[in-house]
């Protein structure tokens, strides 16, 4: 099973989602740790190559995870948040580009 690493602070932004969207997004990520696909998810090359997000949805809201899974050594948390606005604010979009960037630096 791949190990994950939260990037910055999206451990703790996965925790603050209410229970149910935060069970959802951890049974997600266990599935993409095992080699499978999520349930509900889209590409984001607009973030980078191989950056995907995780949609999740519950009677709280919409909420995502930004994720990068075909790097070997890990499955990377770039970013959790609530999606507030029918498109993803440029704010969202900026912190998961810088922490891929960053990513890509550091391997």
């Amino acid at each position: 099973m791949k190990p994950i690493t939260f990037l910055g602070d999206s451990l703790e932004a996965v925790r603050a989602f209410p229970v149910t969207a935060r069970r959802e997004a951890g049974f997600q990520l266990d599935r993409i740790q095992r080699g499978l696909l999520p349930e509900n998810w889209k590409p984001l090359r607009t973030v980078g190559p191989g950056v995907n997000e995780i949609r999740v949805r519950d009677e709280a809201g919409a909420f995502r995870v930004l994720y990068v899974a075909s790097l070997p050594e890990a499955l990377y948390v770039l970013h959790a948040f609530q999606k507030k606005t029918q498109k993803m604010t440029q704010g969202d979009l900026e912190l998961a580009r810088a922490r891929f960037k960053t990513l890509r630096k550091t391997r």
